[in-house]
């Protein structure tokens, strides 16, 4: 399959495409082959293919790691295993010809009858039957009776908004934390590029545009300074860089619960393919969770995909619009009970509602040429 990941910047210029001319450019662009696979990309990998297959290395004799990656294959693997799989980490050759199935027509769908989407694609099909792989079950632990549910306050929340403290770190373009950086892809901006020195890797994430500097010191982290992606230290086991992180704050969270400042993650990555970067993170919170829990992503390259800058526009702008709604909203609320008529009442949204069917309510941005 021949397709382009997109980054945020190239997926806004499409976005203004599909406002003007869209079904023009729809007709004039040439169907893209969009193959089926018939072998899971785990049994593709060289390091699989030729067990005398070696992991590159840099001129100063580390695994090289280096590269600009994304989770996008990931995207039809569901992060919790779906019970009826038990303990069973692969899917049977029925099972993985129905997931490639849909994985194609997904492809299809995205680029050959969608003038734009709000996803990124992916072009390989594996057969995991989930991101976690431990526990046994693939299931997240229970969590404990201490654990702090996930504030609801955010953009999405439904308000009330008083000040920039009601809405969350993603909002304010601040992190997404060291739980939504790895696991599971978004809908775009998956990208994360790898660099590396002798004593050194740093970690690039294309969402929030955050990168974390990995010593690799046999140094102790200091105990009263504390950071949303915490304090990292690495080291090399052999072809895999073994990193261990520790000093986060509780201001984040691991799905829908507020993590404790007890949490830490040992993480684990290694090249397997000179395309695809195993990742493998643990996370221990006593605090929190029941018990530990280990999930896999397979960091692949994909065509055309470059790590663009994440500005955060919508983020810059959501606090201070947010504040200003509610401001409006209050004014509503007091005009409506100053005429004895029932108050408003906010409303919760996941997202667009149907576009309006006027024309006029739109723009071409090609108007004038």
């Amino acid at each position: 399959m021949q397709g382009k990941a997109v980054g945020l910047s190239s997926l806004c210029v499409t976005v203004a495409m599909a406002f003007s001319g869209s079904s023009v450019l729809a007709q004039q662009r040439a169907e893209v082959a969009i193959p089926t696979a018939e072998v899971p990309a785990e049994d593709r990998f060289a390091s699989v293919a030729d067990p005398n297959w070696n992991v590159p290395r840099t001129s100063w004799g580390h695994p090289d790691l280096q590269g600009t990656y994304s989770s996008d294959d990931m995207f039809s693997i569901p992060r919790e295993r779906p019970e009826e799989f038990g303990t069973r980490e692969r899917l049977t050759p029925e099972e993985f010809a129905e997931r490639a199935a849909a994985d194609s027509a997904y492809r299809h769908r995205i680029l050959n009858e969608e003038s734009w989407y709000s996803r990124s694609w992916s072009v390989r099909t594996f057969g995991y039957t989930s991101q976690i792989i431990d526990p046994p079950n693939g299931r997240m632990p229970a969590t404990t009776a201490a654990a702090v549910p996930r504030t609801t306050r955010g953009s999405y929340s439904g308000g009330p908004y008083n000040t920039f403290e009601d809405f969350n770190l993603y909002d304010r373009c601040i992190t997404r934390g060291m739980s939504s950086i790895m696991p599971s892809p978004a809908r775009y901006g998956n990208g994360v590029r790898i660099v590396q020195g002798p004593d050194r890797v740093a970690i690039s994430y294309e969402m929030v545009h955050e990168t974390r500097v990995i010593m690799l010191v046999d140094e102790p982290v200091e105990d009263d300074v504390r950071q949303y992606l915490g304090r990292s230290r690495g080291y090399w086991d052999g072809d895999t860089l073994v990193v261990q992180t520790r000093n986060l704050t509780d201001k984040t969270n691991i799905g829908n619960v507020q993590n404790s400042e007890s949490l830490l993650i040992t993480e684990r990555l290694r090249r397997v393919d000179p395309e695809v970067v195993e990742y493998v993170g643990t996370f221990e919170d006593p605090e929190t969770f029941e018990a530990p829990f280990t999930y896999r992503l397979m960091l692949t390259t994909q065509p055309g995909y470059r790590v663009y800058e994440y500005s955060c526009h919508e983020g810059n702008t959501a606090v201070g619009t947010g504040l200003s709604g509610e401001r409006a909203f209050e004014r509503r609320v007091a005009e409506a009970l100053a005429r004895g008529e029932p108050a408003p009442t906010h409303e919760r949204s996941d997202g667009l509602g149907s576009l309006p069917e006027d024309e006029g309510l739109f723009f071409d941005i090609n108007a004038g040429e």
